[in-house]
């Protein structure tokens, strides 16, 4: 059973007043960058156990009644098809998944800016898209003279080009899928435009990591560099905190490398000193004050860590990532004396993998295991078959354990694993005919309806929520749909399970 780390209600109370208390500080308008995930955030549930990945939409459901809402996306992100890795969406889907699960939420969003616009055909597409949806969208082109002619950027020529965005909230929190997505440059086009406008607006940050208020070494710090080893983010004192206050305050490099241009925009903006004397000052962050337990935080960091270093190297393997990415998780991890085993399932399923190649019962000669840490602690294991996929035969497993169903009695008609075989192979003309997670899962619900065993197997996958997976080969589309889907915590050896290049 995990141990909880972090305290959500505290987390909400105290992020709730500093966010209010940073509006009062300008004339009843900010404009509040929002970093990280606004929804699903995973990683921050992941090293922060307790912490709910929907939190910060509970914050915005509180500020609802003073807020508005600005969504941005860069166009290139959207032309270069880039992929949101824990959903594996495209950028441009996500927006509009965000679009709608704000909805369910209650909130509306009041418009969409498409950053560096250079009506690029994809973004051009996009655009027209929610316009058709009655969504207000604006575009934004690169800032001129940006980030050195100041002068120019705070001119009619730079922000000024931008068009204004009419809100009508003291607060309005822009956010937007990953990191470089205009969110800074949106908040300050707004600022500009509301000191033309004679209101005295502000601009602050939330961003969930680094955290500011513990140590600079913490493993939770460093699973944010893990967790950004992509774009070379990393964790610094941050110098201008140091030298204002005396105190030590944890930031990241891009935020005190560009903290001397943005004080100098904000002072040209509003035409006299900066409220901020330190990039950490712009901040609004509080997730410290909700770590409730710092060893089950620690432990919980380093497990990350590890599962960064999996994820990239499979990454690096498929074309996504480059070999610099990996060494960084590597040095990392050689920094905290850390190794892949200490995720309890990768042993398992290397051994698996193992017993399956001695038995010689692969696919097409390659020898895939998986093995999960049920709810109580216990680890079942899977492997390939003629029939199944690793990852099936997994859950198939792990299901039977949780339902107490003997291991000789089977969930799957013979009928029913036949006919999709049929299918695949003879109908649809797939390579390969053994079933992936997905079209198990399928099958599973199909011999419920006639298998009591089936029935009271498939009522345990909910418990599947959150366990940790391991697997020696990076699975397939619908394996990895599959095990997205439950909700299952998985890593992957960096190990193709087919020699057929187009199943990946």
């Amino acid at each position: 059973m995990t141990r909880i780390g972090f305290d959500n209600e505290k987390y909400l109370r105290e992020q709730k007043d500093a966010i209010l208390e940073r509006v009062n500080k300008f004339d009843n308008k900010l404009y509040l960058e929002f970093g990280g995930k606004l929804l699903y955030d995973y990683h921050a549930a992941r090293v922060l156990p307790g912490f709910d990945p929907n939190v910060k939409m509970r914050l915005l459901q509180e500020l609802s009644g003073n807020a508005d809402i600005i969504l941005c996306i860069f166009a290139g992100d959207i032309e270069r098809k880039k992929v949101r890795a824990d959903f594996g969406i495209t950028y441009d889907a996500d927006a509009l998944k965000l679009i709608d699960d704000l909805k369910d939420w209650g909130i509306d969003i009041l418009a969409v800016v498409i950053t560096r616009f250079e009506n690029q055909p994809a973004a051009t597409i996009f655009k027209n898209k929610l316009e058709r949806q009655n969504i207000r969208v604006y575009t934004h082109r690169y800032t001129q003279g940006y980030p050195s002619d100041v002068e120019r950027v705070v001119s009619d020529e730079g922000y000024g080009a931008n068009r204004y965005i009419e809100t009508k909230s003291p607060l309005v929190v822009v956010t937007g899928p990953g990191p470089g997505s205009g969110k800074m440059a949106t908040c300050l086009s707004q600022v500009f435009h509301e000191h033309k406008r004679g209101v005295r607006a502000g601009y602050a940050k939330f961003e969930t990591f680094p955290i500011w208020n513990i140590p600079l070494k913490h493993p939770v710090n460093i699973a944010y560099e893990a967790a950004t080893a992509d774009i070379a983010d990393y964790n610094l004192i941050d110098p201008f905190h140091m030298e204002a206050y005396g105190e030590v305050a944890v930031n990241y490099n891009r935020d005190v490398e560009m903290f001397p241009v943005l004080r100098r925009i904000l002072q040209k903006i509003g035409g006299e000193g900066s409220l901020y004397k330190s990039p950490t000052d712009m901040g609004v962050n509080r997730a410290g004050f909700g770590i409730i337990d710092d060893e089950a935080v620690r432990e919980a960091s380093r497990q990350e860590i590890v599962r960064r270093y999996f994820r990239y190297s499979c990454e690096y393997a498929m074309g996504f990532a480059d070999r610099e990415t990996v060494q960084r998780v590597e040095l990392i991890m050689e920094g905290l004396g850390l190794s892949p085993e200490l995720r309890r399932v990768v042993a398992p399923a290397r051994l698996a993998a193992q017993e399956a190649a001695s038995r010689g019962k692969g696919n097409e000669g390659i020898y895939c295991g998986a093995a999960l840490e049920l709810p109580g602690g216990a680890i079942v294991t899977g492997k390939n078959s003629p029939l199944l996929h690793a990852a099936p035969g997994l859950v198939l497993n792990a299901i039977k354990s949780l339902a107490g169903v003997p291991d000789q009695i089977h969930l799957l008609s013979p009928q029913i694993i036949e006919s999709i075989r049929n299918l695949k192979g003879k109908v649809l003309g797939a390579r390969t005919v053994s079933l992936d997670l997905e079209e198990t899962l399928i099958a599973l619900a199909i011999s419920a309806g006639t298998n009591p065993a089936a029935q009271a197997a498939m009522e345990e996958l909910p418990k599947l929520r959150n366990c940790e997976m391991h697997m020696t080969h990076i699975p397939t589309p619908g394996d990895d749909a599959g095990l997205r889907k439950l909700g299952i915590n998985c890593t992957t050896e960096p190990n193709f399970s087919t020699k057929n290049l187009l199943e990946f």
